[in-house]
């Protein structure tokens, strides 16, 4: 479903990412693990065109988006939920949850405010409060349930997990295992491989913008030089 064949981004002159290649296939969840700084959220903005490719290649369901602009990436199926939320402060759930609905793109029915509080409860019981009167975990909620409004047929989720408190790390996790279950497709960032383990099929560990490995999480786990070379704290 998406592919990055030999990317290099970054900021003005400097370069973040390092002819990154990965592929994410349809159905599956990705997870892009890596430390502070490796180039994992440049990783996802690049995807979804909010930062330009200097060379390489993106394409998504086999259409070259490489210099495609992010409303035109989100017209094609693709959501983003980024590491900071931004959830709308002023608006309710309901209000955040309308800005957030697209007409479906497939086959698939869309999705509905009601499924989508069937999804989160938290957000069911918070449905009439203002964005900015929600905790972190109810804000990542409702940000992801915002960009499934926009019936995506892949999503980018930007360290869904940081700054959670364990219960609700463990609650994401569920509701991304249900999103998976449904048929969505997945690539997250993560620096939590407690987290990634319990989500996602496969892996990449990327440090300075590059691809150091790619494997099932299975694998993953059976390279303790990768684990403390590139994610050991």
């Amino acid at each position: 479903m998406l592919e990055l064949n030999s990317v290099n981004a970054g900021y003005g002159k400097a370069r973040i990412l390092n002819q990154l290649s990965l592929t994410v296939e349809r159905g599956k969840v990705v997870a892009l693990l890596g430390r502070n700084g490796a180039g994992k959220s440049t990783t996802m903005k690049t995807v979804i065109g909010l930062l330009p490719v200097t060379s390489g290649q993106v394409t998504f369901q086999g259409e070259d988006i490489t210099r495609y602009p992010c409303h035109r990436t989100a017209q094609l199926g693709m959501g983003y939920v980024p590491e900071d939320r931004r959830v709308f402060p002023d608006l309710t759930v309901d209000e955040n949850l309308e800005v957030g609905r697209q007409p479906p793109r497939d086959a698939r029915p869309p999705w509905t405010p009601a499924q989508l509080f069937e999804l989160f409860p938290n957000l069911l019981e918070r449905r009439h409060n203002q964005g900015k009167q929600l905790s972190g975990g109810e804000q990542q909620m409702l940000t992801i349930a915002r960009t499934l409004m926009g019936n995506p047929q892949l999503i980018l989720l930007d360290e869904p997990s940081e700054g959670l408190a364990p219960r609700i790390v463990e609650q994401m996790a569920d509701t991304i295992i249900k999103l998976k279950e449904s048929g969505m497709t997945i690539l997250l960032s993560e620096q939590n491989l407690h987290f990634a383990r319990l989500v996602a099929d496969q892996a990449y560990v990327i440090e300075k913008g590059s691809v150091r490995f790619s494997g099932s999480i299975t694998e993953l786990d059976s390279k303790p030089e990768v684990l403390a070379t590139y994610l050991a704290v």
